[in-house]
Order: C-alpha cells, then structure tokens, then sequence
C-alpha cells in the first residue's frame, strides 16, 4: 500500500490508525484512542490519556482500580493489568481530564465504554505537584475553566492544609511550606485568601475570595506536606508519624512471597492489612523483579523511643576514617549522594555543617580528599558561607553541579562533637531501624567492636558459638562498614552485661541483617558474656589490638 493511500484511510476514518514503518503501511483498528506518557512511562506503563473533541485528556483517579486498568493494558495490547500507581504517579498531566469515576467490570474492550461521569465530567479539582513534590506533598494547583492554577499563600494555614489533604486521600496536614516552597507554578491563579475550618470536603468550599481573584504573584504559591497513607505503618509499630514512605526496594529487595499490592489507606486505620489492597499475593510481575517494588517507611529510633524529626537541607559524613562528626562532607541532591568541591573551602562553612549535623563548632578544614575520594556527582564548588547559615545549601555556591573540580579536591570537615543525635534527611523524615545494631565494647570503633542488637527496648549480646566471617560480613554491611577482616570471639571486646540475644547464628554471608540468618532463637542462651561474638570490619581505621588481659 502507499503511503498516500495511508494518509487518505486517516483522513477518512478517525479510528482507524496506521504506523509508517519503512515503506509499508500498517493499519489498526481501535476502539476509542488511548496512550500512556509521563515521566518515566514506557509503552505498558505510564499515565492513561484520552483522546476526545481533538484534544488528548487524563482520567481521573477516583475509584481507580485494577478492573480498570486491565481494560487499558488489553485496549493497547499490553497483556494483563499489575498495578494502579495513584497520584499522577508518572506525573502531572496538562489539559481535560477527561475521564472521571470509571467503573470498569474488567471485560470492555476499551475504557469509554465502562460506566463513567461523562467526558469532562469528574471530581478531579485539586493536585499536588512542582520540584521536589511527592503523593502527598507539593504546591497546591485547582483545576477550573478547563486549566490548572495555583492558591495564593496569603493567610494559608494547617486548617486549609488539612481539607486538602483529606480531599487527596494523605492522611493529615503536617507542614504549609510558604514562598512556594515546590518551587513556582505559571498559568493562573485561582484561589486567594482561603479560609477553611479544616472540616470542609474539598478546597472550593473553604471561603475565598473567588476564582482568579487574587493580587499574588507564583512566588507565593501555597503547598502543603501530609503524613500519607506510610502513616498506618508507622501508627501500628508505634513509632508515631511517617514522613517517607520509600518506592522501589529502598532498603534492598525481600525474598519470598509478596504479600500485598495496589494498597490505599485513609491513614485512619490501625493495621496496614485493614487497608484496600489487590488482595494476599495477587501481585505477578514477569517483567521486572517482584521484589524490585518492595516498599519499605523511614523513621527515627534514638535509644528506645521512636522521634521524628524537621529537617531542612540533606547532609552526611562520609569516607574512610569519618566519624558521626568528621569526614567528607556529602550532600543528597537530586536523589543521589555528591560531595563538595573544596576550592575556598575555610572554617565558616565546615561550622555550618557542624552546626547543621548538631556536632559542636568545626576544627578543622582538612584539604584534599582528607577522608578518601568520593565517587559520583559533586555536587557544589566555591561554597563561600558567612558561618551563620542553618543549611550548607543556603551558602553562596556555583550551583548543583556546576563546577570543574576533581575527587581529590573533596571537602571535609572536623567537628568539636556531638551535641544531640539527629538524622539529616529531606523535607520530614523519620528513620525506622526494626533490626538497630551496634559495635560496643573495650576498644571499639564505629566499625569495631562487641556485636550487640536491640530487642524488646533492650540491648544484648551475641553468643560466639559458630561464629564465624560469614556472620561478619553481614554485620559489617548492615552498618555500611566494608567487608569482614575478623571475626574475634570470647568477649575480645570485653564482656557485655544483661541479655544475650543470639546464638548459634549461621550466616551464608549474604543476608541483609544479622537477623535474618538461622540462629537458636532469641534469648535462647544461658552461659555467660566470655562468650560474647565481635567484628573487625575493613571500615576500621586501625585493626584494634587486645590489651585486656
């Protein structure tokens, strides 16, 4: 066939469509126009549009569900439906949203032609998006008059926050981030002065001053942070409020069955399983790892009570030799570690990172890669701070990524101390350690030492029956130390006191955490702390000697 011949079938008939490929001309019959686009899609994932009225539109969350999204993956020869990501999980779409209250059986052959409001018809108004935004965090956009615009933050509180977090489905409001905070939006405006009880059921019925009736500017865009649905996880374990709940085996893939898929939480139940989900392991993905997908909450633990903490600015010490206050200074930008180029590199920006990770004044400025080379982006050069800032970031710099150093110019810092201990992540986080282990003992370092863990708000021992470099290797890449040198036994750090957690622990050496390895049992040991297990791991600064007698 020719290709005209091809132009005149398109011209001809709207659901016909054709591919030119080479010379030769394919023609397929579809039942309604559909794709997937967005951020990271592919041709089987990604976000669902429409095409109607000469125009492409998204469909709206609301009841989106696995019956639905099968009529998608079938329409466009996708095999069978995995997954619903919810919350312009492959992001934001621009335009109608065409689509709203789907209501598939699962055996339509397209999407028009399950139960819906009606195109242009939908209970989609309100989204969260911008530089840095997540599911549940970002700048405020309303949809009316068929565009997308923003809320001033004039007089934006909790209150109003809280309606939109509810109208989202994320749980309650934490934070109202001001000065657009998830960085400016363009295009309209349409909502100042809001006022809400924080009872109301979405945004538009709070009062406000009307649509497009405003005096602001996108630098005042409102935001808004939520706890999400991470909330029930951390609310069943007691460890208080979820601030990040992690994609994509964050904290390394699982083994065995996957339990639940496709879960949504109000964030007011009191167990993950109270939850809608696809239902026990109805979760089949022969494309990728099934457990690439594993999802994981961070909080944090400081001694034996669950904090959480506000935290502007990401931040850690890193390199060979470091300590919780020296070493190389990294920063976590753009979801990857880079470090800091020390061109200019003085004493008023190491105290801002001294201040910033709570460890007293800076020492010292160590120069050429003091700590070991890093790897990877570096991230900022010709950091000048006056030594006043809350966050190196806020520091005059050449940007993220702007620079022309090399890895042997990475900056680092010594700090006088610790003062409090607190963990440095982005926007609000919270870091969970359901398996916390420590190196202690007569001698020891932060890669040395006596092995103990953390169970039932205790600390304990463990047995060096069968103790061996297998088990090491484990503890040593749990607390992110190297590899396995020693493997010292009969209390060679000095004998522990109170329980002794484990023994008999056989390790192949490459479980994620001492307590997935085959072991007695916990508590199941009677003999006494001479036998208490230690490592010696590559991360020490200096092999430790025993002069204990």
């Amino acid at each position: 066939m020719k290709k005209t011949a091809c132009f005149e079938c398109y011209a001809s008939v709207f659901s016909l469509r054709y591919v030119l490929e080479y010379s030769l001309c394919y023609v397929f019959y579809i039942k309604g126009v559909i794709r997937l686009t967005g951020s990271g899609s592919t041709r089987c994932s990604g976000r669902v549009e429409v095409y109607h009225s000469n125009s492409w539109g998204t469909v709206c969350d609301d009841g989106w569900d696995l019956n639905d999204a099968e009529v998608v993956c079938r329409q466009i020869n996708c095999g069978t439906a995995l997954e619903v990501p919810q919350s312009a999980h492959f992001g934001a779409g621009t335009g109608q949203i065409w689509l709203g209250d789907v209501s598939c059986s699962g055996n339509e052959s397209s999407l028009t032609e399950c139960q819906h409001s009606g195109f242009g018809s939908n209970r989609c108004p309100i989204r969260l998006t911008g530089s840095g935004s997540s599911q549940c965090s970002g700048r405020v956009e309303v949809y009316h008059s068929n565009s997308w615009g923003t809320v001033c933050d004039d007089g934006w509180d909790l209150n109003d926050a809280e309606v939109v977090c509810r109208q989202l489905n994320c749980g309650s409001a934490l934070e109202v981030p001001q000065s657009a905070h998830f960085g400016a939006g363009t295009g309209q405006i349409w909502l100042d002065n809001v006022t809400c009880s924080g009872n109301e059921s979405s945004l538009t019925e709070c009062q406000h001053s009307g649509f497009g009736s405003n005096t602001c500017e996108h630098v005042q865009d409102a935001a808004v942070i939520c706890s999400g649905v991470k909330t029930v996880v951390c609310r069943q374990l007691n460890c208080g409020t979820a601030l990040e709940a992690t994609p994509s085996s964050k904290f390394g893939a699982g083994t065995g069955q996957v339990w639940l898929s496709g879960v949504s939480c109000s964030g007011n139940e009191s167990s993950l399983t109270e939850c809608r989900h696809t239902g026990w392991g109805n979760f089949y993905n022969n494309y990728y790892s099934l457990h690439s997908y594993d999802v994981g909450v961070i909080y944090a633990l400081k001694y034996s009570l669950c904090y959480v903490f506000y935290i502007k600015g990401v931040i850690r010490l890193n390199g060979s030799g470091s300590t919780r206050c020296s070493g190389r200074v990294e920063v976590y930008h753009n979801n990857s570690w880079g470090t800091v180029c020390d061109d200019d590199w003085d004493l008023n920006d190491a105290e801002v990172v001294c201040r910033q990770l709570d460890c007293g004044t800076a020492l010292e400025v160590p120069q050429s890669a003091h700590f070991g080379a890093g790897t990877g982006q570096i991230w900022l050069g010709d950091v000048t701070c006056s030594g006043n800032e809350s966050s190196l970031t806020k520091c005059q710099h050449s940007g993220f990524g702007s620079n022309r150093c090399e890895h042997g110019q990475d900056a680092a810092v010594i700090c006088s101390g610790l003062k409090t201990v607190r963990l440095y992540l982005n926007v609000f986080h919270v870091l969970c350690l359901l398996d916390l282990i420590r190196l202690a003992g007569f001698g020891s370092s932060r890669c040395s030492g006596r092995v103990e863990i953390f169970r039932n708000n205790i600390w304990g021992t463990v047995s060096d029956y069968n103790w061996d470099l297998n088990d090491a290797e484990v503890v040593c890449r749990q607390i992110n130390c190297g590899t396995a040198l020693q493997a010292p036994r009969t209390a060679y750090f000095g004998a522990g006191t109170g329980q002794i957690w484990l023994s008999g622990v056989s390790c192949s050496g490459n479980e994620s955490s001492l307590t997935e390895c085959p072991n007695f049992g916990w508590g199941n040991y009677y003999n006494g702390h001479y036998s208490d297990a230690g490592v010696i791991c590559s991360g020490s600064a200096n092999v430790p000697q025993n002069t204990q007698s």
